[in-house]
């Protein structure tokens, strides 16, 4: 099977045919392949440094209703054919990818099949569905600050899943916690909070 970037690549710039492309779309590309797949392709907008605007929320509704599937023990994703229908401008997509394609690929080259029973067994896959979806009601949160760093928790969790390598996967959960105590002070605390708690840990350092 082919690597990821090189099918992205193909799908959305090689033969593009079509002016939109949908979310059947990407689950018709994602074929047989695992969850992670859909994961990784979802997560990339939010999780790149650069504006992205109306992917966090309809996107983060999807990867939580992937991960609750995930959680529930499902071998294959499902979505409401209603969904399925959601397009999005493929100008926009090519512009998304061709800023993530090169990250995508330097995982790529660091990727292979090891730790694989955290991707495979039924109290990994829990686990990182859980991740996942409390990474993608982060996403849904209209916060500056509670997307990027859940969204690079989800496309580096979920880019382990795809190749059963559970070194990669332990990297995103990593990433997930991070996300997770970031979103919590920022709700809790506010911007000026953080501000605060990051200079308190220079201290350290």
């Amino acid at each position: 099977m082919a690597r990821l970037s090189v099918e992205l690549d193909r799908f959305f710039f090689s033969s593009p045919s079509r002016e939109k492309v949908t979310l059947g779309d990407i689950l018709t590309l994602a074929g047989e392949r695992t969850f992670g797949f859909l994961f990784v392709l979802l997560a990339l907008p939010s999780a790149l440094p650069i504006p992205a605007p109306g992917y966090s929320v309809p996107f983060g509704i999807v990867m939580f209703l992937l991960a609750v599937q995930l959680i529930a023990g499902r071998k294959r994703p499902w979505m409401p054919q209603s969904w399925q229908t959601r397009a999005f401008e493929l100008n926009q997509i090519q512009a998304v990818l061709s800023k993530g394609l090169p990250w995508l690929q330097r995982l790529e080259a660091l990727s292979r099949p090891r730790l694989t029973y955290i991707c495979t067994s039924l109290p990994g896959r829990v686990v990182i569905g859980s991740a996942i979806a409390l990474m993608s009601i982060s996403m849904m949160i209209p916060i500056p600050g509670t997307n990027t760093l859940p969204a690079m928790g989800i496309f580096v969790t979920g880019f382990g899943l795809l190749d059963d390598d559970g070194f990669i996967s332990i990297g995103g959960l990593t990433l997930c916690v991070m996300g997770l105590i970031l979103t919590s002070l920022i709700l809790t605390f506010g911007y000026e909070g953080v501000k605060l708690g990051i200079e308190y840990l220079k201290g350290f350092i």
